[in-house]
């Protein structure tokens, strides 16, 4: 709806509310110098939704205004606003009809005062700090003397040179696995990550150096990736970062295992030096030599203290007193068992006296006799009847006889 046309209708009839923010979008969306501004404010009321649009207004000391960055546009942000944060946004300024309020439809955004990729950097600096991955505990040692070495960066690049040309120097024996990459520009990030996947799985390396030489932050870019440093914390094979020069740090410099600052020196890190190695053989083999010199020293000295001694000299005197000392054990063990012989013959003798003391033979000897039946001592006249055959038992000899009569002492009463 045109002015004219507004006039027209203001003489008909009154304006509907949609008509009347309908109108006012118009004049908004005609006015060429709103349609591509810059404004410069600092962010507040800041909301990411899920969608992935991004809410907020954007304020001074004297207004504010709504803003809001589509999907498609905050997709390209290298940083994440938030609150508080002053930016200058590339926008235009339009109407919303259905609340009548007029807002700013952002493009871009680029912080006020520093660069965007800076700001990025620091946020991710941040955020990965705060979760342990630059953290000392995760750093895993180098191996001392590695065989395989597996190299990330551009096959063209005056880095892969300077790493072979380093290792094949220090360390010849190494082997040096180029996987060729892109280090800047689109597709490096993707690049990068795919080799370090490489050599996670095919376990070929047993260290690996990844970097570049030195450029500006944007050159440098794909070695602040977020998916690259979760990916290289997450590496069971020990990584060198050798990004760019001294005074260049990307967070793939703070979450690998070691960082260094060239390509050369990642090498020299990588590898020990064979000279050192060869001067260590050296100082190794001296002193070996010389302690087994020392213990063949003292090994010849106490031989020859030992053949001093009596026992090596006049062997023979040794045998002499083993001689003494077993005539001697002889002489003390033929006492010890003469006197026990005697010992035990007078306690038998003792003994025999006692048991002879009660011999039933002493008492036969004495005028005594023994009388059995079948085998058995007689003790009681009720154990025979007459007629019965006994036995009589004297010291000289046995009387057999027939029982022809017998009295018991208690009848005689």
């Amino acid at each position: 709806m045109d002015i004219s046309s507004l006039r027209e209708k203001r003489t008909q009839s009154e304006l509907t509310v949609s008509e009347l923010n309908a109108y006012i979008k118009r004049i908004f969306d005609s006015d060429r110098m709103l349609n591509a501004i810059s404004v410069r404010g600092e962010i507040s009321n800041f909301t990411y939704h899920r969608t992935g649009h991004l809410y907020f207004s954007l304020k001074d000391e004297g207004g504010q205004v709504k803003a809001v960055m589509f999907r498609s546009s905050a997709a390209t942000l290298k940083f994440m606003p938030e609150n508080g944060m002053r930016v200058i946004v590339r926008c235009s300024v339009s109407v919303y009809s259905q609340s009548g309020s007029y807002q700013l439809y952002v493009t871009s955004m680029q912080p006020d005062g520093v660069g965007a990729l800076y700001l990025a950097y620091e946020q991710l600096k941040v955020k990965l700090e705060s979760e342990g991955l630059f953290s000392e505990v995760y750093k895993q040692p180098l191996p001392r003397f590695p065989k395989k070495i597996g190299v990330i960066t551009s096959p063209t690049g005056a880095a892969v040179r300077d790493i072979i040309n380093v290792t094949s120097r220090r360390y010849p024996i190494a082997d040096v696995y180029l996987y060729p990459s892109l280090v800047q520009g689109d597709g490096a990030e993707d690049n990068l990550i795919a080799a370090l996947d490489y050599f996670e799985k095919s376990k070929l390396v047993d260290v690996i150096i990844i970097g570049r030489g030195g450029g500006s932050i944007e050159d440098l870019w794909a070695f602040n990736s977020e998916r690259l440093a979760r990916k290289i914390f997450e590496s069971k094979t020990p990584i060198i970062s050798a990004v760019g020069h001294d005074t260049d740090f990307t967070i793939c410099d703070f979450v690998s295992d070691l960082r260094a600052p060239t390509p050369s020196a990642a090498a020299e890190i990588a590898v020990p030096d064979r000279r050192d190695l060869l001067l260590s053989l050296g100082d190794t083999y001296e002193r070996c030599r010389t302690s087994l010199k020392r213990i063949a020293e003292r090994g010849e000295e106490r031989l020859l203290r030992l053949c001093e001694k009596s026992v090596l000299k006049k062997p023979e005197e040794i045998f002499a007193q083993g001689e003494e000392k077993i005539e001697s054990c002889k002489r003390k063990l033929n006492e010890s068992i003469s006197k026990l012989i005697v010992e035990r013959a007078n306690d038998l003798a003792v003994a025999a006296g006692k048991v002879n003391a009660l011999s039933p033979l002493a008492t036969l000897s004495r005028g005594y006799s023994a009388t059995f039946y079948n085998s058995k001592t007689l003790k009681s006249t009720k154990d025979v009847k007459v007629g019965d055959k006994i036995t009589v038992r004297l010291s000289d000899g046995e009387i057999y006889a027939n029982v022809t009569d017998k009295r018991n002492f208690g009848d005689e009463k």
